[in-house]
């Protein structure tokens, strides 16, 4: 299969690439900027554009059979001045759906969406959370395009961990160097709370699946394994080698500041993925601690 990976330069999206370049498919990554020389991405075809500023074509997405979407924006896209509700809103709303619409009308035959798992544990933040009423936007307007001829579906995801060999990712590199004691001034301590996690194996498994056997006009809330926000940070610290405790504080955390979790600190957002879903995704379970380790020999000091 031919695939566009849009968002194919970051984190999600690059390790899709990869995966999907390695059970035998043609892939091309997109972004705004090339990707990392330091990754395997800079092995693949590269296609500059930017869906929010209208710069892709009908002519330059028709060669594609499939089209996998990993650009949606959240609180660290937001540009500097910008207000955050209007930036989402836009981008996720508007511009993600107008995007596939593209893309349709292009003749791409499959188009897989990953999108935020928030819409589906927290309905309730609909109507006052607009990020979360951005996301549901996304995935609405891009089920409302599916058809014979186009065959969409959204893989909806939690908080996603891994790397891309080579690739230099800010936020994962900060966790390794705080479990290894190396910033200081920050004790060992996790936010009170917790929520679900999966790797970026297991959703780029997903992907697969879904561009092979995904059902047509439908949503998967994807996911994995439910850790309390101090076990998760534990994992790094014991990856690293450090056998500091890491308990579970009411107070904010840099790493995890409470702007980035909608549903509060404090709360246990915990839930299980249908099995048969995921069984017909295909994607692996309990892959948090191997990702983690991941991470850690990635990053950690020599």
């Amino acid at each position: 299969m031919k695939i566009l990976v849009v968002g194919g330069t970051g984190m999600i999206g690059g390790h899709a690439a990869l995966h999907l370049q390695s059970l035998g498919h043609d892939v091309t990554i997109a972004g705004r900027r090339p990707p990392q020389a330091t990754t395997d991405l800079a092995g693949l075809p590269f296609l500059q554009g930017d869906f929010m500023a209208g710069t892709f074509t009908r002519e330059q997405v028709a060669p594609f059979d499939a089209v996998v979407f990993a650009a949606g924006n959240d609180i660290r896209h937001l540009p500097k001045g910008q207000n955050f509700a209007q930036h989402v809103l836009h981008s996720n709303a508007e511009c993600v759906p107008a995007f596939a619409a593209l893309c349709k009308e292009a003749g791409v035959k499959r188009f897989v969406h990953i999108g935020s798992f928030y819409p589906h544990i927290a309905p309730e933040l609909l109507e006052t959370n607009d990020y979360i009423r951005s996301r549901k936007l996304a995935v609405d307007g891009i089920i409302a395009l599916a058809g014979p001829d186009f065959h969409v579906c959204s893989l909806d995801a939690p908080f996603v961990v891994g790397t891309v060999p080579g690739m230099s990712l800010p936020m994962f590199e900060g966790y390794v160097r705080y479990a290894e004691g190396k910033i200081e001034g920050l004790e060992p301590y996790g936010p009170a709370g917790g929520i679900n996690f999966i790797s970026c194996r297991s959703l780029s498994e997903a992907i697969a699946g879904a561009l092979e056997r995904g059902e047509n006009g439908k949503a998967y809330l994807v996911g994995d394994e439910n850790l309390g926000f101090a076990e998760y940070f534990g994992l790094f610290f014991k990856a690293a080698g450090n056998p500091a405790p890491v308990p579970a504080l009411d107070k904010e955390h840099p790493f995890l500041p409470d702007v980035g979790l909608y549903t509060g600190r404090g709360n246990h957002v915990r839930y299980e993925p249908d099995p048969a879903e995921t069984a017909l995704l295909g994607y692996r379970r309990n892959d948090i601690t191997a990702a983690v380790e991941e991470i850690v020999a990635q990053y950690r000091s020599r």
